[in-house]
């Protein structure tokens, strides 16, 4: 078995707005995370604990993104692999292996495997799953200081019905992602 094991996951590929966020992380088995599981089914008081603990354990730890932008121009499944290989590049630890939440790999400098549902089944791909999530999430929470209208603290930009009304209301953002429908309708009305 191969020591250096990142795990890789992404999170933010539905939403309307903000970043692909993606993260690679290195676990160090001299010290073990209780409670690893897929970010979606932790509490946000939880993660939050989790995701400290991953930063202060974990061998190695990198987060990466794709801006709205990139989205737009690659496409969200391009934009989340690119995401996830300049997670896995900027890690401070090689890993001699990747194993990679879902069906898809990034091309990387080294071997990998993807791994559907990974982040219920590999600690390493929870822990990438967390700290990508709440990065996610408090930099949504951060854009709603900005863009007050959108509700982004409480949706982080997936497409509720109160994101689509406040977009039908109040017009896009610079954080909005144009190539998809709901933004993409918007747009067609201001021109």
């Amino acid at each position: 078995m191969k020591n250096k094991v990142a795990g890789v996951d992404e999170v933010g590929r539905g939403p309307l707005a903000g970043p692909v966020v993606a993260a690679a992380v290195i676990l160090d088995p001299a010290q073990p995370i209780v409670g690893l599981t897929d970010s979606k089914k932790l509490s946000e008081k939880k993660r939050e604990k989790l995701s400290e603990e991953i930063r202060q354990k974990a061998l190695s730890w990198y987060i990466a993104r794709c801006e709205p932008e990139e989205i737009d121009e690659l496409n969200i499944l391009q934009a989340s692999l690119l995401a996830m290989k300049r997670a896995v590049e900027g890690l401070s630890v090689p890993p001699e292996h990747c194993l990679v939440d879902g069906n898809k790999l990034p091309q990387l400098n080294c071997s990998a495997e993807a791994i559907v549902k990974g982040d219920l089944t590999e600690p390493a791909i929870s822990a990438a799953s967390i700290i990508a999530k709440v990065a996610r999430d408090n930099e949504m929470c951060e854009m709603d200081k900005v863009f007050p209208h959108y509700g982004f603290a409480k949706h982080k930009g997936y497409p509720t019905k109160a994101h689509r009304e406040a977009i039908i209301q109040h017009g896009i953002t610079p954080i909005h992602r144009k190539s998809f429908a709901p933004v993409q309708a918007q747009l067609k009305l201001i021109e």
